[in-house]
C-alpha cells in the first residue's frame, strides 16, 4: 500500500506564471453612480424642508390638499401680526399694490395665519384680497396627525 503523490510534483503546486496585465485605462463608473444616488436621495429629503420662508405654526385640520399650481402666492401672518408676501414683509396699505404686481386676479393666493395670530388681522387681509378681486383664495393647514 502506498501513498499516492499530488500531480505537480512537491513544492506544492504553487508554482504560476505570473501574466504581464496591462494597465486598466477604462473608468469604473459605479462608485460614481452610487455617490449620484445618494446625493440625488439626500437632496429629494432636503428639498421640501426649504419650502417654507417665514415660520408660522399652521392650525391642524383633516382636509385634503388642493391640487398646486406652478408658483403659488403665499401671503402670511405672524404671530405679532405682521404681513409677508411671499417671504417680503408689506404693510396692509401697500399688500394690494405688491400682489397686483405677483399675480393676476385669477391666480391662487395661499393666506398662511400663524394659530397665535390675531383672528382679526388673518380676515382683515383676507378681506383686503377679497376686496382687490382675489377670489381663489385658499386658507394653509397642517394634517392631523
Amino acid at each position: 500500500m502506498g501513498m499516492g503523490a499530488a500531480k505537480g510534483g512537491g513544492g506544492g503546486g504553487r508554482r504560476r506564471r505570473r501574466k504581464s496585465r496591462a494597465i486598466m485605462s477604462e473608468i469604473n463608473v459605479t462608485p460614481m453612480v452610487d455617490v449620484m444616488l445618494v446625493l440625488l436621495i439626500i437632496f429629494m429629503v432636503a428639498a421640501p424642508m426649504m419650502t417654507s420662508g417665514v415660520p408660522v405654526d399652521l392650525p391642524r385640520t383633516a382636509a385634503n390638499q388642493l391640487p398646486s399650481q406652478t408658483r403659488p402666492i403665499t401671503v402670511s401672518v405672524s404671530p405679532d401680526g405682521a404681513i409677508f408676501v411671499d417671504e417680503a414683509p408689506v404693510t396692509e396699505t401697500d399688500l394690494v399694490t405688491t400682489m397686483g404686481t405677483l399675480a393676476s386676479t385669477e391666480d391662487r393666493i395661499y393666506l398662511r395665519g400663524d394659530t397665535t395670530a390675531n383672528y382679526g388681522t388673518v380676515m382683515r387681509v383676507m378681506g383686503l384680497l377679497s376686496a382687490a378681486g382675489y377670489t381663489k383664495i385658499g386658507l394653509v393647514t397642517e394634517r392631523e396627525r
